[in-house]
């Protein structure tokens, strides 16, 4: 039953700690919102035009590419969604009732370097963007500026992102539609538009990888957004509007993306959108950019979660409040301008290749987190014990838990096709990347057969 409503114009109070019960509000259906609005943005209609820029598929196989990746890697970020309304901590406090209160400092660690890329990422696209429609403010100028509305909607949180992301999903939604409308019916696009790029398996599959990854890097957010929802929110509703949400809003601008790709100058994506849009290129560009600041916000606050958690490991009497997640959150964004001044000028090679870092190590972590979750555990978790000093009844380090991480990641090697090394088993299967299928397929398994053996050896022991 929900007991309270959202105060998006207070600065929130809460932290890591567990959201109090009559603090709880919310609907399933504000899932959709914040995630199909968290992804119209130019980051994703980027990541999308890697389908037809990097990897060269003609355009309906990369509509495939696309769609069959998201479609499957969406089911892993929404399994997450049923944690945060349950439990009602952050996802990476969760952790540690997998890894123990230490052994999750690799992966907190790993999860807040993949924000702060992202948050670099989006703040190069904005500024590109915003200076593609305005030459006459430089680009710096506009990063600076995404910045800062970027930090006032994480130091004010979780409800205003909410609200934030409800308005956008409607705007960026109008946006995209007009985007779509305006290359395709005003612009028009090449006769031979059909027939451009040429379709290669490995090139295909590239592309399944690149969306569901896009899903999957999403999993270590979920919870982050779910914890102040009533406990009596259903699983099924959690999981479909998060999935919904997060694949119809990351589907239809990767689309956009291929598209422009395909048709724009030197696959210039940015500067493509707003010459294909014409008149509407200020309205369509100003929209996604007010956007990026919004998905980055969700960025900046999962990150501040992550390095409180980070910290109040080492520091278990540290209560963080509004404060520390102010100063937290100045902090990751400096670093973030920091590297995305460093990095617009070769901004797409290198977002590649932080997107396929990416792939090798989520994938392990969000199959040993559900398995224990649905599988194992059935839910139940001990809060309390999240927060102690020793790490309660989960200890500092679950052995199992960060075997199979690093198992994960090693089982993916052979698989792994990039341009920094490429596995035996890829050259054997002509460069197609199958790294994340093999780390899903092979580490849930194990994880739940040592898991179940050391519970069967530890009943034995006590029985005798």
């Amino acid at each position: 039953m929900t007991t309270a409503s959202e105060t998006p114009g207070k600065i929130e109070q809460h932290t890591i700690y567990q959201i109090p019960i009559d603090q709880r509000h919310g609907r399933a259906r504000d899932l959709f919102t914040i995630w199909f609005g968290a992804n119209i943005h130019m980051l994703t209609i980027v990541t999308g035009a890697l389908a037809s820029t990097v990897f060269k598929l003609p355009f309906l196989s990369a509509i495939g590419a696309i769609v069959f990746g998201n479609l499957v890697g969406a089911i892993f970020m929404a399994l997450h969604a049923a944690q945060g309304p349950r439990l009602g901590v952050p996802q990476m406090v969760q952790t540690r009732g997998q890894f123990g209160s230490v052994g999750a400092v690799l992966v907190v660690g790993i999860v807040i370097v993949m924000y702060v890329g992202f948050l670099a990422s989006n703040i190069v696209l904005a500024g590109q963007s915003l200076h593609s429609v305005a030459p006459a403010l430089s680009q710096t100028a506009m990063i600076v500026l995404v910045a800062a509305v970027t930090l006032i909607a994480t130091i004010y949180g979780h409800d205003l992102i909410h609200a934030y992301e409800r308005v956008l999903a409607w705007l960026s939604g109008c946006a995209l539609l007009l985007a779509f409308f305006w290359i395709v019916f005003v612009h028009g696009l090449p006769a031979m538009f059909l027939a451009m790029g040429t379709y290669t398996r490995a090139g295909f599959f590239s592309v399944v990888s690149v969306a569901a990854l896009w899903q999957i890097a999403y999993a270590p957010y979920v919870s982050d957004y779910t914890r102040y929802m009533p406990q009596d929110t259903g699983a099924k509703p959690a999981f479909w509007a998060s999935y919904w949400g997060c694949s119809l809003g990351s589907i239809l601008p990767m689309i956009l993306g291929a598209m422009l790709g395909l048709i724009a100058a030197d696959g210039d994506v940015v500067n493509g959108l707003t010459a294909f849009t014409g008149k509407a290129s200020s309205a369509i560009v100003i929209i996604f950019s007010i956007s990026i600041a919004g998905n980055n916000a969700i960025n900046l606050y999962c990150g501040v979660l992550s390095t409180i958690t980070l910290g109040q490991t080492f520091i278990p009497q540290w209560k963080a409040g509004p404060a520390a997640r102010t100063v937290t959150a100045t902090v990751l964004l400096l670093v973030a301008l920091g590297l995305a001044l460093f990095a617009a000028a070769n901004f797409l090679a290198n977002y590649t290749d932080f997107i396929l870092l990416l792939l090798y190590v989520l994938v392990p972590w969000t199959a040993v987190n559900l398995v224990d979750y649905y599988l194992v555990r059935h839910g139940e978790y001990d809060v309390s014990s999240f927060f102690a000093r020793d790490g309660g009844v989960y200890g500092r380090f679950n052995k199992q838990a960060i075997a199979c991480y690093v198992f994960g990641i090693a089982v993916q090697l052979p698989f792994v096709d990039t341009a920094l090394y490429t596995g035996p088993v890829a050259k054997m299967l002509n460069h197609v990347d199958i790294s994340w299928i093999v780390g899903l397929v092979v580490v849930g398994p194990v994880y739940y057969y040592l898991v179940r053996k050391s519970q069967t050896g530890a009943l034995a022991t006590n029985t005798a």
